[in-house]
């Protein structure tokens, strides 16, 4: 297998996660006998510094022209206004609407050992291993109109949550693809009981359930679905949503394993391009420390490996040295490693020392 990965550090912690990720992917492509070219470019913060905008052109160029993308993180203080007319952020909505980027997968997975990091108690957690499938280009953060304006005297501000049958149906149809690769069990998150949106949204799952009897389809509405999220996390397999409903559950799904230091993420479209990342932020209070934890970035390359390379293979090497350093008793501080919590690189390197004693 040859390959281009492009690498987005970004901002904060994303290069010193980035560049152990980078450094696992070598190791996994020595010991399997592939080729990966790797190439560097901005986003975020550091992009709108440099060249003034937070997605650049030759940015896209890069990502449009790479079997894959591994993100870093964006964001930061010195550019945390939310008036501002140039943001970090706006680099990863212009980059999953330039690639087409329409869906995001989460799994939420307990790892051996970690039990005692989440805040639930253990009995709860049992069997935890689940997966949020999030829409991404549509819904309140894209929908229009929206704005802000002076209504009777009053600043008010408006969003609209737009979503059409298309939509739905294909972020629906990919959930059940993943479901049937797993337990075969699909939750659908809506507010039907209250937005027309999610009457639409429920009509079109309904649909799709019907047409693949193979795998079980339930309704939930996502309020009591945040509950059995904290009751029962268990019960559930994989999980589909809208894009802002998918934002606040995931995270909250997150919380399960005790660190988001842990956990990846993929941005998919209709081919095999994806955006990887974890699903923590920049981290700006342990920048340039080198005490981040790299799992959650260097699992997204177990998913990068999966899904755009089709290396199943080696795509479970990371994932079984990941869970061999955590059977170790190794952990960085996020984990509870106290006094002798290794920092980021430290980390990589065990996970590459057990990728290559496999």
């Amino acid at each position: 297998m040859k390959a281009k990965i492009t690498l987005l550090p970004g901002d904060g912690i994303g290069p010193e996660i980035v560049d152990a990720t980078r450094q696992v992917l070598e190791t996994v492509a020595g010991k399997s006998g592939h080729s990966f070219a790797f190439s560097t470019h901005l986003i975020g913060g550091i992009a709108i510094d440099e060249t003034g905008v937070p997605l650049p052109d030759d940015t896209i160029v890069a990502c449009r022209s790479a079997d894959a993308v591994l993100l870093g993180a964006v964001g930061g203080p010195k550019w945390d206004d939310p008036t501002a007319s140039v943001r970090p952020e706006q680099g990863l909505l212009g980059m999953r609407k330039a690639l087409k980027l329409f869906a995001n997968v989460r799994p939420v997975k307990l790892y051996r050992g970690l039990e005692a990091a989440s805040p639930l108690k253990a009995e709860r957690l049992r069997g935890v291993d689940l997966v949020f499938i999030r829409e991404l280009t549509g819904g309140i953060y894209f929908g229009q109109p929206k704005g802000k304006e002076t209504r009777n005297g009053l600043r008010t501000g408006f969003d609209t949550m737009v979503y059409d049958e298309n939509e739905i149906r294909r972020i629906v149809e990919l959930a059940f693809d993943v479901a049937r690769k797993r337990s075969k069990r699909v939750t659908s998150i809506d507010k039907a009981n209250v937005l027309q949106t999610m009457q639409v949204w429920r009509e079109v799952a309904t649909e799709v359930g019907k047409a693949n009897p193979d795998v079980q389809l339930e309704h939930q509405l996502v309020d009591s679905a945040a509950m059995r999220l904290v009751t029962n996390p268990s019960s559930f397999d994989v999980i589909v949503s809208g894009n802002m409903f998918g934002d606040i559950l995931s995270d909250e799904g997150a919380v399960l394993t005790g660190s988001l230091g842990l956990l990846p993420s993929a941005s998919l479209g209709e081919g095999k391009l994806g955006v990887y990342e974890p699903i923590h932020g920049s981290a700006p209070d342990i920048a340039g420390r080198g005490i981040a934890n790299p799992l959650g970035t260097i699992l997204s390359a177990a998913m990068l490996l999966r899904h755009s390379l089709s290396l199943d293979e080696d795509a479970k090497r990371i994932e079984d040295a990941v869970q061999k350093v955590l059977d170790n008793g190794l952990r960085t501080a996020d984990l509870g490693g106290g006094t002798s919590a290794l920092g980021t690189t430290q980390m990589a390197q065990a996970v590459m020392a057990a990728i290559e004693g496999a």
